[in-house]
């Protein structure tokens, strides 16, 4: 009897394995980038550094495999690998001509250019820009939240609104970590952010009761909330409170304009970059785009 055969789906979980990086930084290549003379925001080490990353690639990258599976019966990487130009590009096309979104478009390609170690693969295939007048998420009422009541979840509503943390930064928060100095400011201490990270996040001014409440007497290990709804719109609270954190930060100035190309003098920088740190992202430009206009 023959040696038993991985199946292409167990080969491309063992390869993401490979691609794993989880609390290295990129620092030192984007700094060397910048000193050869090259303008970066970002750089691909090749490596993925967070887990809602692996997930998200991962996820992409398995859905292209059962297509080439069921369309062009490949059923193993060394089948693949040497395909992956032409079929990575007929499977983008083909979901470009079904309608999927840019924004689809762009991470499904990203994920299978780290998969195949190929930064340049699916070039041909033309996809749309990104417009930000297009982008809808977080507002304005969406068919979703109709399936969640604020109303109903004071307390974790007022919570989110007061530290903007992400859906599983909320749902692994404990009692212990939500911290106070003698000056009465407060903070919660996120042990996992994004890319394995840890920060402490500062409480807006003014709704400290609002997490004081919810930690008060209870035991330190203790998670805060023992279930986080589907259907709340977490990304909507991160927002809000950026936008509130900058305020905070850079009194007297109103938030950067909505549209047209933003200038320095635009924006407070060093606000924009603390509030990029309390959000537990590296990138201010993100935070700028997606956050405070």
């Amino acid at each position: 009897m023959g040696a038993h055969r991985k199946s292409i789906i167990r080969e491309v979980i063992e390869r993401f394995d490979t691609k794993m990086a989880i609390g290295a930084s990129r620092r030192a290549a984007k700094q060397a980038l910048r000193r050869a003379g090259q303008r970066v925001w970002t750089h691909s080490t090749g490596k993925i550094h967070a887990f809602k990353t692996r997930s998200d690639y991962q996820e992409h990258t398995v859905r292209f495999v059962k297509w080439a599976r069921t369309e062009h019966h490949i059923i193993s990487l060394a089948q693949l690998d040497p395909r992956a130009e032409e079929l990575a590009s007929t499977y983008l096309a083909q979901r470009l001509a079904e309608g999927k979104s840019p924004y689809t478009l762009q991470a499904e390609r990203a994920a299978l250019r780290l998969f195949f170690d190929d930064r340049a693969l699916a070039e041909s295939v033309a996809i749309p820009k990104r417009a930000r007048d297009k982008i809808t998420r977080s507002r304005g009422t969406k068919q979703h939240d109709r399936y969640f009541q604020p109303a109903n979840w004071p307390g974790l509503v007022s919570f989110a609104q007061a530290t903007g943390l992400r859906r599983h930064e909320l749902r692994a928060l404990r009692v212990g970590d939500v911290l106070q100095d003698h000056g009465a400011h407060m903070w919660v201490h996120v042990g996992n952010g994004k890319g394995g990270l840890s920060r402490d996040v500062p409480v807006l001014a003014g709704r400290e009761a609002a997490v004081l409440t919810l930690a008060a007497g209870r035991n330190p290990d203790s998670l805060v909330f023992e279930r986080i709804p589907k259907h709340m719109d977490v990304h909507s609270y991160r927002r809000g409170y950026a936008q509130a954190l900058y305020q905070q930060y850079a009194p007297g100035r109103g938030l950067p304009p909505a549209a047209g190309r933003l200038r320095r003098s635009d924006y407070d920088r060093d606000a924009a970059e603390r509030v990029t740190w309390a959000l537990g992202h590296r990138r201010v430009d993100v935070v700028l785009r997606h956050y405070l206009r």
